[in-house]
């Protein structure tokens, strides 16, 4: 376990027992098509059952349950989740909340926060842009900044869904986690190992600007090139002065894997045909590892259902086998099961 991190167990617990009620205990359901494919129990951890549709709720609840007296109001930058669960906390908090978002997240995700009461700003093109916005509203207007993921109190929110992973299934043998900026794997990471050292952790990202990844096999925090995805949630970069996630996933993640579009495609597929359920292309990841044969499993594992706040007409584009066009790149129809 990590000896140069403030963050522990503790913090996990703390953060369990301040979001409760208001996030978590999401289901953990098996998936009989994915044990038939991973010759193992395969489960799932449902976080697109959440009130704002995806896990981030969990950290931002969190985070602003620690905000001093009097704050004005919250700031953060996003690629549409963690602005979601801002604007949600923030709302019932009653205080201001402004999210900074590029031109590169879709608009039902912006369209989400909007409705949620929260201001946008959509700044350039990708997630550092709008962070340095955040940064500047932070000091201009004098709001607190709430990170997407380099955050402790934002870790700890996270790390909440390791505990309840191994508190309903103490025999699991890994967890399949969708990896981007690093605060749901570190988290969940953190929490694990600490109840179980020998569970697997295994971070998994789209293989187009998969920053984290390039990160770790730099040995430091590196920019990358954004690129529309279909798992457009682990766009974005983990910041170059990155203090908590970065050497949190290189201590306690035991591999990382990148699955491809068309593998994402086809997992967006069997979620939907065979568990009926909708679900955004970064939280399937960790089933495309497993269908395409990336990812080889000795006994249950589980992995994270990250959220549902996805575009519809892609959605429905997808399941019926059709083109899709993300960004530049289009991904090639494909009937499931064909």
């Amino acid at each position: 376990m990590p000896t140069d991190h403030a963050l522990s167990l503790t913090d996990i617990l703390a953060a369990q027992r301040v979001i409760r009620g208001q996030a978590g205990d999401t289901p953990l359901v098996p998936s009989p098509h994915m044990t038939a494919q991973a010759g193992q129990d395969f489960l799932l951890k449902l976080e697109n059952t959440q009130p704002t549709g995806a896990f981030k709720l969990r950290g931002a609840l969190n985070a602003l349950a620690a905000l001093p007296a009097g704050a004005a109001g919250v700031v953060c930058c996003s690629t549409g989740n963690h602005g979601r669960a801002v604007a949600y906390a923030a709302r019932l908090r009653g205080i201001r909340a402004v999210v900074c978002m590029s031109g590169l997240v879709p608009e039902a995700k912006v369209a989400g926060i909007r409705a949620l009461g929260a201001e946008v700003r959509i700044i350039g093109r990708s997630q550092d842009a709008a962070a340095v916005e955040s940064r500047r509203l932070c000091n201009e207007e004098g709001l607190v900044e709430i990170p997407p993921f380099d955050d402790p109190q934002v870790i700890a929110g996270q790390g909440t869904i390791g505990v309840e992973l191994l508190a309903a299934r103490p025999d699991l043998t890994a967890i399949l986690v969708p990896l981007s900026g690093g605060g749901l794997a570190a988290g969940v990471a953190l929490a694990a190992k600490s109840i179980n050292p020998k569970i697997r952790l295994i971070g998994i990202s789209m293989d187009r600007g998969a920053a984290m990844r390039e990160s770790l096999a730099a040995g430091r925090p590196v920019m990358v090139t954004e690129h529309a995805s279909l798992a457009d949630s682990l766009g974005g970069g983990i910041g170059l002065e990155n203090r908590l996630t970065f050497p949190l996933c290189r201590e306690l993640l035991d591999e990382v894997v990148l699955v491809s579009e068309e593998e994402i495609r086809d997992a967006m597929q069997a979620l939907y045909y065979e568990d009926r359920i909708v679900a955004e292309g970064a939280s399937v990841v960790g089933l495309a590892a497993t269908l395409a044969g990336k990812v080889r499993l000795s006994g249950p594992a589980a992995t994270i259902i990250t959220g549902r706040n996805l575009d519809m007409a892609t959605f429905t584009a997808i399941m019926a086998g059709q083109d899709v066009r993300i960004g530049d790149l289009v991904v090639k129809g494909k009937p499931y099961g064909a």
